[in-house]
């Protein structure tokens, strides 16, 4: 292995964690308005095939460089069903087809209530009884999610944004489901070197999605769709993975979840800068709510 790549593929030390965590939230926080952005050049399944193709083959080089390519076992293959089918699929397709009515800013909000739904997740299906500090900050987030949908100013009458919003929102049950696997599987070969097989199987079950609900797709090539492909791919998908594996082995839990909740703020800002997408008080209100009930479930969680 050569010098760079055994580098790369080294634990990062517990001061570099942190601003590479940081990085990451940037790097997701951004990845909401490019996604956005794409809808102007693709249909939504298109969209998140392509990006995840190219995210599989930089996952690829990335696992080919640092020599972690393996072949995974027989006691892998329920998580890798879980993260290529709910999260890589199920999660990414139902985002890209909400942010076609959605803003990026309110999709990155909805999304980002995932730790809500896995709190009863958890305790239904993996009997872990939820504290009172999650059941309070659960309460919290929930009231954020409310106030979002505030009913004297939603307009339930827009079929599209009705649909939209809901998408955004299964899609978070969808991402809820698999950590609730993932929470639970016995892992036999490192997190990091299933990532390609996670974005493998996505890739074959993406692309026959997208050729069967949207045709063939008639596709003006740019520089700035290119650029966005390669960003949500190589960023997004390859080079994020890798960070949060990491992370993951240098940072507690805790820790790393708090440092995460800066992608919908990072998402919010970025689509009203890139995108021009207005950034209401009901909004900021409602990202407020969640963000504080999902962290006060995680720093109190335990006691």
């Amino acid at each position: 292995m050569s010098t760079s790549a055994t580098a790369f593929a080294s634990t990062p030390s517990s001061r570099a964690a942190p601003w590479l965590l940081g990085l990451v939230a940037v790097v997701w926080g951004i990845n909401w308005p490019v996604g956005k952005a794409m809808l102007a050049h693709l249909p939504p399944v298109w969209t998140v095939a392509l990006r995840t193709g190219v995210g599989a083959l930089a996952v690829l080089l990335l696992c080919l460089l640092t020599r972690r390519l393996v072949l995974p076992r027989r006691a892998d293959l329920p998580v890798i069903l879980s993260v290529g089918v709910l999260h890589m699929t199920a999660f990414s397709v139902l985002c890209s087809i909400g942010l076609q009515h959605v803003t990026a800013g309110r999709s990155v909000v909805l999304a980002y209530t995932t730790p809500l739904w896995v709190v009863p997740g958890a305790w239904l299906l993996l009997g872990e009884a939820p504290t009172r500090w999650r059941l309070l900050g659960a309460g919290i987030g929930l009231a954020g999610l409310v106030l979002i949908f505030n009913p004297l100013s939603f307009d339930w009458h827009d079929r599209r944004a009705v649909a939209g919003n809901a998408a955004v929102l299964l899609a978070a049950l969808c991402w809820a489901g698999s950590i609730l696997y993932v929470r639970a599987h016995r892992w036999v070969t490192p997190p990091f070197e299933l990532v390609f097989w996670h974005a493998l199987l996505a890739s074959c079950l993406l692309l026959p999605m997208a050729f069967a609900l949207e045709g063939v797709p008639r596709i003006e090539w740019s520089p700035a769709l290119v650029s966005q492909l390669l960003y949500g791919g190589v960023f997004g998908i390859a080079l994020a993975s890798w960070a949060m594996t990491t992370i993951n082995r240098a940072l507690p839990a805790t820790t790393t979840s708090l440092g995460l909740l800066g992608v919908p703020v990072i998402g919010i800002v970025c689509s009203a800068v890139s995108l021009g997408e207005r950034i209401g008080m009901a909004l900021v209100g409602a990202l407020a709510l969640i963000l504080g009930g999902i962290a006060l479930g995680m720093v109190r969680g335990r006691d």
